[in-house]
C-alpha cells in the first residue's frame, strides 16, 4: 500500500518529467482510487504538496498544480544558483574520481533518452542530473531541496512554454562533468550558472508580459455588477 511519502513522491517526479501540468485538477478521489488508499492519506499528501509548494487548494473546486507566478519563477532559479554554485565551490579539496565517474554515466543515460526515450523520460532524465550532482558530492539534504527546486522550474519552463532543447541541456551538463574530471572547479560552476541562466532565459519571450496578460484576461472576463448583469440580460433577450 502506498504512503503519504510515495503519493508526494510521484507527484514530483511527474512534475519533473513534464507530465503534470501546471493548473492541471488533483482529485482526491480519483489519487485514492489510483494508489488504493484512502482519501484521508491522500489530503495529507496534498497537503504536504501544498506545504512545499506545489499544489494550492481552490475553494469548492478541489486541489490543483501551482501556476507558478513570474516571481515564483525567478526565485526558484535564483535558489539554483546559490545552490549549486555553492556545492560546487565546496568540493575543492575533495575526491572526485567516483563522483565523475557516476555523472558521466547520467550523461551517457541522457544521450540514450535523446534518442529513444519518450519526452517525459527524457525530461526526467534531464532534471535528475542535479539532483544525482548533489547526491554524489555527498549532500543528501540539498539533494531533496533540488529536487524541489528543479521541480519547480520545471512546472515555469512547461507554464511559461520554454523554448530550452533538451540536446542544449545534456551538451552544458556535459561540459560541467568535463570542468570537474579536469579539476576546474570554478570553470564548472561558470559552466552551471550560465546553465541555469540560459535554461531560466529560455522561458519565453517575457513571461512577464504572459503574466499580465492572464491578468488582463481574467479581470476582462470577471462577471458584471449587479446593473451590468440586468443590462445583458436585456440585450440578449
Amino acid at each position: 500500500m502506498a504512503t503519504q511519502s510515495d503519493i508526494a513522491q510521484r507527484v514530483v517526479e511527474s512534475i519533473l518529467a513534464q507530465k503534470l501540468k501546471p493548473g492541471e485538477r488533483l482529485g482526491e478521489q480519483e489519487l485514492a482510487d489510483l494508489f488504493g488508499v484512502s482519501r484521508t492519506l491522500v489530503r495529507e499528501a496534498l497537503m504536504q504538496l501544498q506545504a512545499r509548494g506545489f499544489v494550492e487548494v481552490r475553494s469548492r473546486k478541489g486541489w490543483y498544480v501551482m501556476e507558478p507566478s513570474e516571481q515564483d519563477a525567478r526565485d526558484a532559479f535564483a535558489a539554483r544558483r546559490a545552490v549549486e554554485g555553492g556545492m560546487l565551490r565546496q568540493c575543492e579539496g575533495k575526491p572526485l574520481q567516483s563522483v565523475i565517474r557516476t555523472l558521466k554515466q547520467h550523461i551517457r543515460d541522457e544521450e540514450q533518452a535523446m534518442d529513444g526515450a519518450d519526452a517525459a523520460t527524457r525530461a526526467f532524465v534531464l532534471a535528475d542530473f542535479h539532483v544525482c550532482l548533489a547526491i554524489c558530492l555527498g549532500h543528501r539534504v540539498l539533494a531533496d531541496m533540488l529536487r524541489d527546486l528543479t521541480a519547480r522550474t520545471t512546472l515555469a519552463a512547461t507554464l511559461y512554454q520554454s523554448s530550452h532543447d533538451a540536446r542544449e541541456s545534456c551538451a552544458d551538463h556535459a561540459r560541467i562533468v568535463d570542468a570537474l574530471a579536469a579539476g576546474d572547479l570554478a570553470l564548472a560552476e561558470s559552466l552551471m550558472l550560465a546553465h541555469i541562466g540560459t535554461v531560466e532565459a529560455a522561458l519565453g519571450p517575457s513571461i512577464a508580459g504572459q503574466a499580465d496578460a492572464r491578468e488582463r484576461l481574467r479581470a476582462t472576463l470577471a462577471p458584471l455588477a449587479s446593473a451590468g448583469r440586468a443590462m445583458a440580460a436585456r440585450n440578449r433577450s
